[in-house]
C-alpha cells in the first residue's frame, strides 16, 4: 500500500501528464492493462477552469473507471489556483497536482510552470492557500532547477513540505535542459533527503522496468512516474510493477496483444472525442504503437492519413495482410534467414531504425507549443 496524505493508493507508480497525449481514452488504455493506480490530467490552466473555457474542460474529463484521478494545474496567481483546486474538489477529483516543471515560455511567462522554482516564498504561500482551501491532497511536479546554476528543488521541496504538500514528483532534469541529455538521479536524491516525511517520486527516462528500478534503488525516491516512457510501452507499469515485486521481467506482449490494445484506444477515442476528431487525434497515435510491430512503414505512412473508422479498418487490415511476408504462421516475425533476401534486407533497415527510436524517445509534439 501506498499513500498521499489521506488518499491510499495500490500502487507507487504513476502516469505523468503529457500534454495533448494523456487525455481521458489514453488513461482508460493504460488503466485497463493494469501496474497504475492514480494518474493524472493534462496540465490545464486554473484561470481558463474558473472561466468555464470548454477546452480546459474536457482536458479535465473523466468517468467512473478513471479513478482515482488528479488533475495537474498551472498558474502563478495565488485565489486563481485555491479556486481552480475548490472547483475540481466539488468535481470530485482525488488530488491535485502543481505543476513547477513545465519549461514551456508560454506557461512560465504566467508565473507558473519551472518559474516557480526561482520565487520559493511565494511558491509557498500559494501552496499554502491551496492546501487550506481543499480536503483532498496537493501534490508538486518540479524539475531540479531553472538551470545548472540554480538547483533550487531540495530548498523547494522543504518549503513545500512545510506548507503542507502529499508529494513531490520531480523529473531529473533542468528547466533550461527541456528533454535533453540524461536524467540527473543525484540530483532526485538530493530532493528526497531534503525532505521529512513526505514521498518524492522520481521521474525521467523511465523507458523500461530496468530503469524505474535503477532509479529508486539510486535514488530512494518513493515511487516512480512515467510520461513518454507510457506513451512508448503502455505495459510499462504493469510490468514495472511485477518487476519490483519479483525480480522477475515479464515477457513482451505478442503482437497480437499490442494490436487488441491498440484497437481499444481507436474505439474509446472515437468514444470520447467522435468519429471525426477522434479519427484525427489518432494519427499522432498509431504511430507509437507501432515502434514495437517490426516492419511498420506502410502502416506509418497511411494511419496519419486516416480521417474515419473505415479508413483505420482498412488501412490496419491492409497492413496486416502486408506483413504476413515477414512472420510465421503464428503471426510473429521470422528469422531473417527464413526470409528472401531483399525482403530481410528491408526488414533489417527497418529494426535497426526502430532500436535506435527506443534509445531515444522522441520528446511528442502537443497543443502547448502553440498556445
Amino acid at each position: 500500500m501506498f499513500s498521499l496524505g489521506q488518499l491510499p493508493l495500490k500502487s507507487n507508480l504513476f502516469l505523468s501528464p503529457l500534454a495533448g497525449y494523456t487525455n481521458l481514452p489514453f488513461r482508460l488504455v493504460i488503466r485497463e492493462i493494469g501496474g497504475v493506480d492514480l494518474c493524472t490530467t493534462d496540465l490545464v490552466n486554473a484561470r481558463s477552469l474558473i472561466e468555464q473555457n470548454p477546452k480546459a474542460l474536457k482536458l479535465i474529463e473523466t468517468n467512473k473507471q478513471d479513478n482515482p484521478l488528479s488533475v495537474q494545474l498551472f498558474g502563478g496567481v495565488k485565489e486563481e489556483m485555491r479556486d481552480a483546486a475548490v472547483m475540481l474538489v466539488e468535481k470530485g477529483i482525488d488530488s491535485i497536482d502543481v505543476n513547477m516543471g513545465c519549461p514551456v515560455p508560454k506557461v512560465t511567462k504566467t508565473g507558473g510552470g519551472a518559474s516557480m522554482m526561482t520565487e520559493l516564498p511565494k511558491t509557498q504561500e500559494l501552496i499554502r492557500t491551496m492546501v487550506e482551501a481543499v480536503p483532498v491532497p496537493i501534490t508538486a511536479k518540479m524539475r531540479l532547477g531553472w538551470d545548472d546554476q540554480n538547483l533550487t528543488a531540495p530548498n523547494l521541496a522543504r518549503a513545500l513540505e512545510d506548507a503542507g504538500v502529499a508529494a513531490i514528483f520531480v523529473h531529473g532534469r533542468t528547466r533550461a535542459q527541456g528533454f535533453d541529455g540524461v536524467v540527473n538521479l543525484e540530483g532526485i536524491r538530493k530532493v528526497v533527503e531534503a525532505v521529512d516525511k513526505i514521498p518524492v517520486i522520481g521521474n525521467g527516462d523511465i523507458t523500461t522496468p530496468d530503469a524505474a528500478k535503477h532509479m529508486i534503488e539510486q535514488t530512494g525516491c518513493h515511487g516512480i512516474s512515467a510520461g513518454r516512457g507510457a506513451f512508448y510501452n503502455p505495459w510499462i507499469f504493469l510490468h514495472t510493477q511485477k518487476y519490483l515485486e519479483t525480480g522477475v521481467l515479464p515477457s513482451e506482449p505478442s503482437f497480437d496483444e499490442r494490436i487488441r490494445v491498440m484497437r481499444r484506444h481507436y474505439d474509446l477515442m472515437v468514444e470520447v472525442f467522435g468519429e471525426d476528431r477522434g479519427s484525427l487525434q489518432f494519427r499522432k497515435v498509431a504511430p507509437w504503437y507501432s515502434k514495437r510491430f517490426g516492419p511498420v512503414k506502410p502502416f506509418n505512412n497511411a494511419v496519419v492519413r486516416i480521417s474515419s473508422r473505415s479508413d483505420f479498418e482498412r488501412v490496419l487490415t491492409d497492413y496486416l495482410e502486408w506483413r504476413k511476408k515477414f512472420t510465421d504462421d503464428s503471426g510473429e516475425l521470422l528469422d531473417r534467414y527464413q526470409m528472401p533476401p531483399m525482403i530481410a534486407s528491408f526488414m533489417e533497415e527497418e529494426v535497426a531504425h526502430q532500436a535506435k527510436q527506443r534509445k531515444e524517445i522522441a520528446v511528442p509534439k502537443g497543443p502547448i507549443e502553440v498556445w
